[in-house]
């Protein structure tokens, strides 16, 4: 059992790493034929970067829409990046000082994010326009990430595992010196949960995650006038 969750884990993070990979170099590729940064918009590169920065920590444009929503997904999101921070320990020795600094917030942000996913998908259920244009998938991804939380929280406040022997068996990844993985069923579960979310996040809707650096609406220098924006297929076209 252990040798095939070894081998499930390396799948899955070949296929995570390879898959975001080529979905960054696409959107990249992608040219951005118009400039059409939403208003109002920054005139300089370090107002871009700035924005950017409040987009993704602040979840700016949200929270000017509908404040629940945010509230739900700044839940959500600050509390996977905690609990995310935390799990670094079982991959490196020793453990750095950050990451043991975190560990008793990031133990309870899994409250803040199962929290957070509940909203959010109580907001898909009852929320007459959101609910119209949500697809199966939608509930689907919620549902995943909130038993990945809630089978994570057991093993941490209601039924223990080794976590010794699991960091064994996973830095054994980069010693290749291997290790036996408890057979605790909870453990199982929440490995097998966390396993089909990196095989299937390059695939869904969550490869925003990536997409977002690469919005014209939020990347764009807002300076037509000037300078002209052209891309690169249409500035070789102007110049033959």
């Amino acid at each position: 059992m252990s040798f095939a969750y070894a081998l499930l884990f390396i799948v899955a993070t070949l296929v995570l790493v390879l898959g975001l990979a080529r979905k960054i170099v696409q959107y990249a590729r992608t040219p951005a034929p118009l400039k059409i940064p939403t208003t109002p918009a920054p005139v300089n590169q370090t107002g871009v970067v700035l924005r950017m920065f409040r987009e993704v920590v602040f979840f700016e444009s949200l929270f000017k829409s509908t404040k629940w929503t945010w509230v739900f997904s700044w839940m959500f999101h600050m509390g996977l990046f905690l609990v995310l921070a935390r799990h670094v320990r079982y991959f490196i020795d020793p453990v750095w000082l950050p990451i043991q600094l975190i560990q008793p917030f990031g133990k309870y942000a899994a409250f803040a994010m199962i929290a957070g996913l509940a909203g959010l998908l109580i907001r898909r259920i009852f929320v007459d326009r959101v609910r119209y244009i949500s697809s199966p998938s939608d509930f689907l991804w919620l549902l995943l990430l909130i038993f990945i939380g809630l089978s994570g929280a057991t093993m941490t406040f209601l039924i223990h595992t080794d976590v010794v022997a699991v960091k064994q068996f996973f830095t054994g990844f980069w010693t290749f010196s291997g290790g036996d993985l408890p057979m605790d069923p909870v453990l199982l579960v929440h490995l097998t949960l966390v396993a089909v979310l990196m095989l299937l996040l390059p695939f869904s809707k969550l490869l925003h995650i990536p997409g977002v650096f690469f919005s014209p609406t939020r990347n764009q220098v807002d300076n037509p006038r000037e300078k002209r924006h052209l891309v690169d297929w249409a500035r070789k076209l102007e110049e033959s």
